[in-house]
């Protein structure tokens, strides 16, 4: 089975041997792992040496490094150049920013965000019906005003993204604070939670979502980049340079599925995240990451059949591209609860 290998140790020097990736630590080999067995690469901390032998070997085994920083941003990625090599899909996805495709997949990307944060809520309400009352019937109020919120979706008028956008990201923040005050409801007293911050961010809460949504937009890009299509090209997320404005579009389908419920669910077993200086402690980071990647290869029902959530969004991505090139519908994913 294909393991995602993240390295998380100030210090940490990678090697090859043969067909196997060396991780040494203060000179001492921890681990060998062939990379027959390596999914991804990801490097999470600094001061990490890999030899061009590491780089080559990855990149002929289709195996994508990730770098990203203790803050859980990407910075970096490192793949091979074949995976550029898909024009159609491409001039497809380009032209479809000016016509009715671009302004379905942004709505599509955003109903299936909007559904999965109802979903989220409704797993964790289920276990306080009984138990918490009060607590359920709030949650219920809040859900009943965050489907309403949603069914708005299907009245917008406009045929091109540019046309829709205010109003898409007005209906998906009036969504957010129902969901996030429901959040805020559901952690109560067992950590300081006074909403959603993004960048920037030094409460507990708030840095855990944004450590574990840079390990999510890491999965994101490279199934992006897998299906031949254009990281930086999207529709909901407006172009800027240095922007991967289409991983941010698809990665709105999983947040709530894939991070939230993680953290959220961690919190709520009585686990706890630790902050150093305004910054995740080494332990706290090794542990969302853990967490994150186990909820990866959790299985979900997509298309009669139980996939890993990891493929789903490789299966996803590559939807994007078939949707753009007139091939098929596309439908956004949503997660049970």
């Amino acid at each position: 089975m294909l393991a995602e290998v993240f390295i998380i140790n100030f210090g940490t020097t990678l090697g090859k041997k043969s067909e196997r990736l060396l991780i040494k630590e203060q000179g001492k080999v921890v681990q060998e792992i062939p990379f027959r067995d390596i999914s991804a690469l990801t490097i999470a901390t600094r001061g990490v040496s890999l030899s061009s032998d590491v780089i080559r070997e990855c990149v002929e085994h289709g195996i994508q490094i990730n770098f990203l920083s203790s803050s859980g941003k990407p910075y970096a990625k490192v793949t091979s150049p074949q995976l550029s090599g898909t024009v159609l899909t491409r001039r497809e996805q380009i032209l479809a920013y000016t016509d009715e495709r671009g302004a379905a997949l942004a709505v599509a990307f955003i109903e299936g965000k909007l559904k999965n944060q109802a979903n989220v809520l409704k797993y964790f309400a289920k276990y306080r019906r009984a138990a918490d009352p009060a607590l359920y019937r709030e949650l219920e109020a809040r859900l009943k005003r965050l489907e309403d919120i949603r069914g708005e979706l299907g009245s917008l008028t406009g045929t091109t993204v540019d046309e829709l956008r205010g109003t898409i990201f007005c209906v998906e923040g009036r969504a957010a604070q129902e969901y996030w005050d429901g959040v805020g409801l559901l952690l109560g007293k067992r950590v300081e939670f006074a909403g959603r911050e993004r960048r920037g961010a030094e409460d507990p809460v708030n840095a855990a979502l944004n450590y574990g949504y840079g390990i999510l937009y890491s999965q994101v890009w490279g199934a992006v980049m897998l299906a031949g299509l254009e990281p930086f090209a999207g529709f909901l997320h407006t172009d800027r340079p240095g922007k991967p404005s289409l991983v941010l579009d698809l990665t709105e389908e999983f947040r709530a599925c894939i991070v939230d419920r993680t953290i959220v669910g961690m919190l709520l077993r009585g686990g706890s995240v630790k902050m150093e200086e305004g910054r995740l402690t080494d332990e706290t980071r090794r542990e969302l990451a853990q967490r994150v990647l186990e909820r990866l290869e959790a299985e979900e029902n997509y298309d009669g059949k139980k996939h890993k959530l990891k493929t789903i969004i490789q299966r996803q991505a590559r939807r994007v591209a078939s949707f753009l090139r007139g091939e098929r519908r596309y439908k956004p994913f949503v997660g049970s609860w």
